[in-house]
């Protein structure tokens, strides 16, 4: 420690918050918690009060992006493809559409900045 330095003391917690949960509830908990290598206690502490910070998205926000870049991806495919002057089969169709499904939870949750199971926090 550096003269003149003080180190600050961590807030003492003195409050305590509760709840009652099921026996597949309190399994889902753990689980999450064992993932990030946390305590349920810990963990639970942790997603509460990140949710009060209100930077997260909520899951209309995070849904409605994922459908807006499937769109993009829809549409960037069939510009790409009219430019080239390409015609555009039913079966082609159908593979853009279910690739643009299949990539759009992930490409939205990279662009939220958030890991894929939405545990993970903005970067």
């Amino acid at each position: 420690m550096i003269v003149g330095e003080r180190h600050m003391k961590p807030a003492s917690r003195t409050k305590s918050v509760g709840t009652k949960v099921t026996e597949a509830e309190y399994a889902r908990l753990e689980a999450c918690a064992c993932e990030e290598g946390l305590s349920v206690s810990e963990w639970c502490r942790n997603v509460v009060l990140e949710r009060t910070h209100g930077d997260r998205p909520t899951e209309a926000e995070q849904v409605t992006l994922a459908e807006i870049l499937a769109l993009r991806t829809i549409l960037l495919n069939l510009h790409f493809a009219v430019a080239r002057a390409e015609t555009i089969t039913a079966d082609a169709m159908q593979t853009i559409i279910e690739r643009a499904d299949r990539d759009k939870v992930k490409k939205s949750m990279e662009r939220l900045g958030l890991d894929n199971s939405g545990q993970g926090g903005k970067t």
